[in-house]
């Protein structure tokens, strides 16, 4: 202890020296004085470290050099403990899709831009249908005259004059027209590219006076009804939750939190990562939520009524085991017993006790490193 005092007159004196220095040498003391602090710190962890281990082999040396060491002291927490499995997840959507061009064409017109809402069937992009029309044209003229020799074709074969051939022919030639002009209707309709569900253009993928392929994408449409959130729990988990268990979920972008129930626990365990998925769907809110849109799920584990909770960083561990310090009272003086503990699951750093406490103890808080069992200590309000 001698050694520890030296250290802190020589500490406070080299700072009362740093203020008589010009400033220009005010850096070069500041880092002596970190330096000593180290030094001070060091050696006193030491000669504490040595006292503890003497005291423990002799007990005349912990009688002589025992001295109250001040603590501070919490009593043990007797409370209802939940643990919750936080996971990240994302918003998503079933209705989530990109529309593509089903025919060839320029792009004539497009009636909406991105943000906008569109009610189901509603027109979002037009193609140029000019050579399509034309095909119709040139197919109604063919039909026109087809429709006539078939009609001609079928009278003369009432009649039993020409062959069956060649009302065939005209039966054919006439069905297979009709045929053709249906389909290029069909081509001159999708032309007009509509929503297929109500929703926002989320993004649009050409310009008009472009030219489409069959198949190139057009634009993105996301309903902002039918949305969930999906995340991954490890294998570990299995069994823990179902369907219509209650779930908190909060959107740390937007600051909201809502609850809600899993709708969905998934069956198969991924093989790449060893994970199964869960989903609950999102009812309306007040609030802007989008595709994407990061989640943090809380789900409950596991729950006790009434149990004896410490704060995780005051366990300690010997060979024995894990253990506490508790404070026992022996007429005007407390001293710091070691106590053996059997510990469960914690969470937010907070542990559940199962045996060694029965929720009644006050235990050692701040202090709770300098003390050994028997030590004499004197409870403050705090340590500085």
């Amino acid at each position: 202890m001698k050694a520890t005092t030296i250290l802190l007159l020589t500490a406070l004196s080299s700072i009362m020296m740093l203020s008589c220095q010009p400033k220009d040498e005010l850096a070069e003391k500041k880092k002596e004085l970190k330096s000593l602090k180290k030094e001070v710190s060091e050696k006193r962890e030491k000669i504490l470290e040595l006292e503890k281990e003497i005291a423990a082999a002799d007990p005349e040396f912990a009688k002589v050099n025992r001295k109250e060491q001040l603590i501070t002291a919490i009593p043990v927490k007797k409370d209802r403990f939940v643990h919750y499995v936080e996971v990240s997840g994302s918003v998503t959507s079933d209705r989530n899709v990109v529309i593509s061009s089903e025919n060839m064409g320029v792009i004539q017109s497009i009636r909406k831009k991105e943000g906008d809402l569109v009610r189901r069937g509603e027109t979002v992009i037009s193609q140029d249908t000019e050579l399509l029309q034309k095909q119709l044209d040139q197919l109604e003229t063919q039909y026109e005259l087809a429709s006539t020799m078939f009609e001609k074709q079928s009278n003369l074969w009432d009649k039993n004059i020409g062959t069956e051939v060649q009302y065939l022919e005209a039966k054919n030639n006439k069905e297979n027209l009709e045929t053709q002009i249906e389909n290029v209707k069909t081509q001159i309709a999708k032309s007009k590219v509509r929503a297929p569900f109500s929703g926002s253009v989320e993004k649009i993928f050409v310009k008009e006076g472009e030219m489409a392929q069959p198949g190139a994408p057009l634009f993105r449409i996301v309903s902002l009804e039918d949305m969930f959130v999906e995340a991954d729990l490890s294998e570990r988990h299995i069994g823990s939750f179902k369907q219509g268990d209650m779930v908190t979920i909060h959107f740390p972008s937007i600051d909201e939190t809502i609850d809600v129930k899993l709708t969905s626990v998934g069956k198969v365990i991924d093989e790449q990562n060893r994970t199964f998925s869960v989903e609950a769907k999102l009812p309306r809110v007040d609030f802007q939520v989008k595709p994407n849109l990061l989640a943090i799920l809380k789900l409950k584990d596991y729950e006790k009524p009434d149990a004896s909770i410490v704060p995780n960083k005051l366990i300690q561990k010997d060979n024995q085991g894990e253990f506490v310090y508790v404070i026992e009272e022996n007429g005007e003086h407390h001293y710091a017993k070691k106590v053996h503990i059997e510990r469960g699951i914690t969470y937010k750093n907070e542990t559940i006790v199962y045996n060694g406490l029965n929720g009644h103890e006050l235990i050692v808080d701040q202090g709770f490193r300098e003390v050994i069992d028997g030590s004499k200590v004197k409870i403050v309000d705090n340590i500085l």
